[in-house]
């Protein structure tokens, strides 16, 4: 029975512009539990970002998360802990559709992301779609042919030398957005942990000018709402506002702030 895969980020993000011509909002999905990625694609967020940069993914719980979050109506992206020829590949196999690859800080690393979600004489991924998800085992038709159709490919800007060659990172053929990581980016500037820095500040608004000087779409992360709105007033196209382990650790604290810190004469702790 032939099969199709579903729609990438790319054709939402060119196509759209975001539901109803606005922004796309998201969150992170760090525990690792497939239920709980089931219960964030329910939450009438627009996508999803499951991590493995910094949250305890291997491809087994990533494959299960990707089959919990299926059917529902939000588009998943993945991050791979590298930019790693081979993980793409198991990534991509898999069934990934949308990478967003980490620390790439130069056209080169920019064009390696892509290279790694292209067959051959375009790219360098392995051959393997009888054994791969990714082609429902053969029965989506002309994968072979069509398989970079299938993929969007997203690149983080996280530090001062990524910020410094972003245009020329835009117009790598096959880069289809970036994302900036602010924290990562305010390390590299020697600001570590000051997210909120004027010149941090600067630095990323500075690289959603530049993708919208070159037409194509710009993501960026921010959990403070003053924040968020102020990068989505600066042209971001899609934004992650918050984590599934954050909302879990924060509700979970106030819920001992109001029950037992209060009971025991304890001033509560105020968020």
């Amino acid at each position: 029975m032939p099969l199709r895969v579903e729609d990438t980020f790319r054709s939402v993000l060119r196509n759209q512009n975001g539901k109803a011509g606005r922004p796309l909002a998201g969150m992170w999905v760090c525990s690792g539990s497939p239920l709980i990625a089931e219960l964030c694609a329910g939450s009438g967020l627009d996508w999803l970002l499951v991590d493995a940069e910094h949250s305890p993914n291997g491809l087994e719980s990533i494959l299960a998360q990707l089959q919990a979050i299926h059917g529902y109506p939000v588009h998943t992206l993945v991050r791979p802990p590298v930019n790693d020829t081979v993980l793409i590949k198991q990534y991509l196999d898999l069934g990934v559709q949308n990478l967003l690859v980490p620390m790439v800080n130069s056209v080169a690393e920019a064009e390696a992301a892509v290279a790694a979600t292209r067959y051959p004489p375009h790219g360098v991924r392995g051959v393997g779609s009888a054994l791969a998800r990714a082609a429902r085992w053969n029965r989506v038709p002309d994968y072979l042919t069509r398989a970079s159709e299938t993929v969007s490919v997203t690149v983080q800007i996280e530090s001062t030398a990524a910020v410094e060659a972003v245009e020329d990172i835009l117009k790598v053929d096959g880069v289809d957005a970036i994302f900036v990581g602010p924290s990562d980016l305010a390390a590299s500037m020697g600001l570590l942990g000051q997210q909120e820095h004027p010149e941090v500040r600067a630095a990323v608004e500075h690289c959603l000018a530049a993708a919208k000087a070159a037409g194509k779409p710009a993501g960026v992360n921010a959990f403070a709402p003053a924040t968020a709105r102020r990068y989505l007033a600066a042209g971001a196209d899609f934004i992650l506002v918050g984590a599934d382990v954050a909302l879990l650790a924060r509700g979970s604290e106030a819920l001992a702030a109001e029950y037992i810190q209060a009971a025991d004469g304890g001033s509560p702790t105020s968020y």
